[in-house]
C-alpha cells in the first residue's frame, strides 16, 4: 500500500481555481465523469473499503484504508483494469455486493507531480482536491493557488457529505444530473 497526502478545499468559486490554475501554469490533463462502485470487505472492516472507478478512459479496483483523519491518513493499493462492468461481475461472483454506485465530474490538472482536481458531486458544492507524494509538496501547491492550511479539511467523500447533512451509507446512489441528460 501507498500513502497519499491530500487535502481538499471545499466550496471553491471554480472560476477563480480555473484562472490561478492556467497562471501559474498547470497542465489540464482531462474532464470527465468519472463512475465508481464501492463495496465493504467481508467480513466489514472499519475503515477499509474496495472502490472500482472509472472515467471512460482508466478503469482501477483499489482498496482504500483510511488510518487517520490527517493529510497522509489514507493508504492505497491500486491496480488497474480494462473493463468496469465486468471487474463489478467478477466481484460479485467473489460475494462483493456494492454499497453504492457513486458519479461526480472531475477536471483534472497537473502541476510538478502533483493532481489538483476539480470535483464536483450530487448535492454538495464543488471542492478542489490536491494530491502529491509528499505533505511538503501538496501545500506548496495550494499556497500557489492562495490557498493556506487553514483553507483545507482533509475529511474525505463520507466526511464531507456528512457535513452537509447527508449520510452516504444511507444513499445507494449519487448520479449526476448533467451527465444524465
Amino acid at each position: 500500500m501507498h500513502t497519499e497526502y491530500e487535502v481538499r478545499v471545499l466550496e471553491i468559486d471554480i472560476d477563480q481555481v480555473l484562472s490561478r490554475l492556467e497562471s501559474i501554469g498547470a497542465v489540464k490533463e482531462w474532464d470527465l465523469l468519472q463512475r465508481r462502485y464501492v463495496y465493504d470487505f467481508i467480513p466489514k472492516v472499519s475503515g477499509k473499503w474496495i472502490r472500482l472507478r472509472t472515467n471512460g478512459n482508466k478503469t482501477t479496483l483499489t482498496i482504500k484504508n483510511l488510518v487517520s483523519s490527517e493529510i497522509d491518513g489514507t493508504q492505497e493499493l491500486e491496480i488497474e483494469v480494462n473493463d468496469f462492468e465486468r471487474c463489478n461481475l467478477i466481484l460479485k461472483e467473489l460475494g462483493y455486493e456494492a454499497k453504492g454506485y457513486q458519479e461526480n465530474r472531475r477536471i483534472q490538472y497537473t502541476l510538478n507531480g502533483v493532481e489538483i482536481d476539480i470535483d464536483s458531486w450530487p448535492h454538495i458544492p464543488t471542492y478542489l482536491e490536491i494530491e502529491g507524494s509528499s505533505e511538503q509538496i501538496v501545500y506548496d501547491v495550494l499556497e500557489k493557488l492562495g490557498f493556506q492550511k487553514d483553507d483545507c479539511t482533509t475529511r474525505d467523500v463520507d466526511g464531507i457529505y456528512l457535513d452537509y447533512g447527508y449520510d452516504l451509507s444511507n444513499i445507494y446512489e449519487l448520479k449526476l444530473e448533467e451527465e444524465r441528460k
